[in-house]
């Protein structure tokens, strides 16, 4: 009895395991087939191949005078004319039936939630653009852009700045657009090196924590000539002294200014996970001209070397995770508020209360490119490591980080810096639950894969509730 008994429980397992054998090779070889369709040329639908991309600019320069962004010191003194002027530069890509819109602007954050909802909504309708990405530079010389038309949030006291709140996002989707109305095929390239450009402002640990990485992307026309480039690295634009009240684009301006001679195209530039990171200027280079023209040159360099072509496999994927956090502040306490108040000035604190009063609620975007290239967007001042360790675990040949994106949530330090405490790192200025900015480096990752079609893709993540 027991030899026939395990006899047949053999012969059991014999025939799952036939079976699921036959069924992964089923599996597989549809997996084959489909592959094999996606990049065959004859089964693919005519725009399957297309890649081509367009670039415009705007000037957001407000023209009256507003309260200016990035110094708490300043309370709500206003601006008194314009060094340079502040730009917005939209670079849009058409990969097989998808549009990517890529912005950068000399402002200190992204555009505000109510401002995003806005510029998707006609995007999509006006153009079918699903795939946004608007970043600031971070320049501390740009205006504040959060005031409304209500009382006791802009109204009556700062009217130049609710025009100004209004007429933005018009701005933005005028520039999306025609970039949009302007694509031609195009040719991709990317290249990136580490630079000792940047130092951590934060940390005392030895060695300290920094973001080397700077990326370029060029497109170039069939004819090699470059449409436009975009750069991507991580520094503070807080190089002019913050009692200068005048419009600037600080480093970053002067950088895209030289490139943009030099290469006779347009430059994007695309803050990094600056949140911990200074400009770090080389020996004998003083003031932002010279820094920003001393990084144009490492730019210049990488753009050089860059050997564009046809992407392979031209696509676009993307996804948005609106995530909500625990505060660290308690934003329901009117004492509170007070202090922010005073600290700041309270229209400003009333705008950013409203939106935080029910918690943190950053934005993630993540978009892979053709397959190759990830781009990664958080609407936050993120710190070094949140894009080091992101790019060390995303096995993609490129991974970019954009921080400031599509929002502004203030800082999101490592577990480790909020252990340091500082500024940056403290409650003041990063309400934000400890660990929320791992989670969504975590979740872009999640994003990466599953994008890639390494695991199935994850559900829309409207919410995401802190622990």
């Amino acid at each position: 009895m027991t030899s026939m008994s395990t006899s047949t429980a053999c012969a059991r397992r014999t025939i799952r395991s036939r079976l699921w054998t036959a069924a992964v090779l089923a599996v597989a070889s549809g997996l084959v087939g489909t592959a094999a369709a996606r990049t065959d040329d004859k089964s693919q639908p005519p725009d399957a191949k297309r890649f081509a991309v367009g670039v415009a600019t705007r000037d957001v320069t407000p023209k009256a005078p507003t309260p200016m962004w990035g110094y708490g010191a300043r309370h709500a003194a206003l601006s008194k004319g314009t060094m340079d002027p502040l730009m917005a530069k939209a670079i849009v890509i058409h990969a097989g039936d998808q549009k990517l819109a890529i912005v950068g602007t000399d402002l200190g954050r992204g555009p505000t939630q109510a401002m995003m909802a806005k510029i998707r909504s006609e995007l999509q309708s006006k153009a079918g653009i699903e795939h946004v990405m608007i970043s600031g530079s971070h320049s501390h010389h740009g205006p504040v852009i959060e005031l409304v038309d209500r009382e006791g949030f802009g109204r009556g006291t700062f009217d130049g700045a609710v025009e100004y709140s209004k007429q933005l996002p018009d701005l933005l989707i005028e520039a999306i657009l025609e970039a949009d109305g302007a694509v031609k095929p195009a040719k991709l390239g990317v290249a990136t090196k580490s630079i000792n450009y940047n130092r951590n402002r934060h940390s005392k640990r030895v060695p300290k924590a920094t973001e080397p990485m700077l990326a370029v992307m060029r497109f170039d026309g069939d004819d090699g000539k470059p449409i436009a480039v975009l750069v991507n690295f991580a520094a503070h634009p807080t190089m002019i002294d913050g009692a200068i009240l005048q419009f600037s684009a600080d480093y970053p301006g002067a950088m895209k200014k030289k490139v943009e001679q030099e290469l006779s195209t347009h430059c994007v530039f695309m803050q990094g996970s600056a949140g911990d990171m200074s400009a770090n200027p080389p020996p004998g280079t003083s003031g932002h001209v010279a820094f920003g023209e001393s990084l144009a040159d490492q730019v210049l360099e990488l753009a050089r070397s860059i050997e564009t072509a046809k992407p392979e496999r031209p696509g676009i994927r993307g996804k948005v995770d609106h995530m909500r956090f625990a505060s660290r502040v308690n934003f329901s306490n009117p004492l509170l508020v007070a202090g922010y108040g005073r600290a700041f000035f309270p229209e400003l604190v009333q705008c950013f209360m409203e939106e935080w009063r029910e918690g943190v609620t950053p934005e993630l975007v993540t978009v892979l490119l053709n397959e190759e290239i990830a781009l990664v967007g958080a609407s936050g001042e993120f710190f070094a490591n949140h894009s080091n360790r992101l790019k060390e675990r995303s096995y993609v040949p490129h991974t970019l980080f954009f921080g400031y994106c599509n929002g502004h949530h203030m800082y999101f330090p490592t577990i480790e810096a909020v252990s340091e405490g500082g500024y940056g790192a403290d409650q003041t200025v990063s309400p934000v639950e400890i660990g929320a900015g791992e989670r969504m480096m975590n979740q872009a990752l999640v994003n990466i894969y599953a994008l890639l079609g390494k695991f199935p893709a994850p559900k829309a993540n409207k919410e995401s509730a802190g622990p």
